[in-house]
């Protein structure tokens, strides 16, 4: 018998290098071992998901529409999506027209399309710090340098903007996540938001705004958006998992006309469309206004969780710990005393019975070790209480 031959060497693009699996998708690994709690995914509760709605739905497109659903659509995406989306943002003050409206797979696609338009090697691309991890990633194998914007418990600081791309050492823009980040939670004062805008318009720095977690405030919306300021300097990216369903990988971009065909064209070669089926359906469903009714009852469950978080971590955590109590979005940022590290302790935490997320790969820049990210919104109470006491117990073992 002949032996098999050696593994063929296939040669890998030098971006390739900068691909690194998800620290959360790893860890979330761990939380399928029986009796752990999870407090690390970012997931929506699926006890959220409007089933009965999405059903209906589709059964009202497969009858009437269902050729048109089912075959080849614009890249653009669906007009009548495209549409809503207009007339959502401008209710929200972010005036648009619909023809600068991208629908794509996720808004996890918009970065990703941002970052190929965007991006050079070598590119300076500024973000808050932490940030988001999924945009690290998406940006990452474009090679660009990330540059970590100073700032405080309020966010960036508009003097710690690095110039724009007109600069030797200008950004090509600057990621913000302005409404209850993920991970720190934090949402921007209506007058840190005017601030930043003006710096970043005086020093020619472009802005790209993600906002997944806007609609999940708790007792006061948040304020408008930064690109309602900015115009024609902004950028902005919106999402429906987390006020229908993650599952029907669902997002869209809004952006300036003069960038919006280099956009369009990246998503051509990316996927030729978000699958129309999907956009339909959504369409279907959100046309007469029923996220006026549904997003109320996703914010009263979210809120009774964040309580129920807050107060245990205000019952269990030891002394110097500290916590920003969020008004709104999904997520806790603790930060630890300074002796501890949050990834060394994590093996530590799931053999206790809890999961969370390491802060440390939420920073582009220097990495704070004793931070963590907890997500409230999949866990009921008491799991919530019985987790936060492991964790807890874990950090008291460490500290002693």
């Amino acid at each position: 018998m002949n032996a098999a031959p050696p593994p063929f060497p296939w040669p890998t693009a030098r971006r390739a290098d900068r691909l690194n699996p998800s620290t959360i998708r790893e860890i979330l690994k761990l939380t399928e071992r029986p009796g752990i709690v999870s407090l690390a995914g970012g997931l929506p509760s699926a006890d959220t998901f409007p089933l009965e709605a999405l059903r209906a739905a589709t059964d009202r497109v497969l009858r009437d529409q269902g050729r048109q659903a089912l075959q080849y659509a614009a890249s653009e995406g669906y007009g009548p999506l495209r549409d809503w989306v207009a007339g959502d943002l401008a209710a929200q003050g972010l005036r648009c027209e619909a023809a600068q409206v991208l629908i794509t797979t996720g808004s996890q696609q918009g970065l990703d399309l941002v970052g190929k338009v965007l991006i050079d090697p070598g590119s300076v691309v500024a973000v808050e710090s932490p940030t988001y991890l999924g945009a690290l990633q998406a940006f990452a194998p474009y090679e660009p340098e990330f540059l970590a914007v100073a700032g405080d418990d309020e966010g960036p600081l508009p003097d710690a903007l690095p110039d724009g791309p007109g600069s030797s050492q200008g950004a090509r823009f600057l990621y913000l996540l302005p409404n209850f980040q993920n991970p720190s939670g934090r949402c921007l004062s209506e007058t840190r938001r005017a601030a930043l805008v003006e710096r970043a318009l005086a020093l020619g720095l472009p802005l790209v705004e993600d906002n997944p977690y806007g609609e999940l405030w708790f007792d006061q919306p948040p304020p408008p958006p930064l690109a309602a300021r900015a115009g024609e300097r902004a950028l902005y990216l919106g999402s429906f998992s987390k006020v229908l369903a993650p599952g029907l990988r669902l997002g869209y971009l809004v952006a300036p006309k003069a960038l919006f065909p280099k956009l369009l064209q990246a998503k051509q070669a990316a996927d030729l469309h978000t699958p129309g089926f999907n956009q339909r359906i959504v369409h279907e469903v959100i046309k007469d206004g029923f996220l006026r009714d549904h997003v109320p009852t996703i914010r009263e469950r979210y809120k009774a969780q964040r309580d129920a978080m807050r107060a245990a971590l205000e019952r269990h955590l030891p002394p110097g710990c500290r916590f920003h109590v969020p008004a709104g979005g999904m997520f806790f940022w603790v930060e630890l005393p300074d002796s501890l590290d949050a990834t060394a302790l994590l093996p530590r935490a799931v053999d206790a019975g809890v999961a969370y997320v390491p802060g440390a790969p939420f920073f582009a820049g220097e990495p704070r070790p004793n931070t963590l990210r907890l997500s409230f919104v999949t866990v009921p109470p008491a799991q919530i209480e019985a987790g936060v006491a492991a964790l807890a117990r874990v950090l008291h073992e460490a500290l002693a």
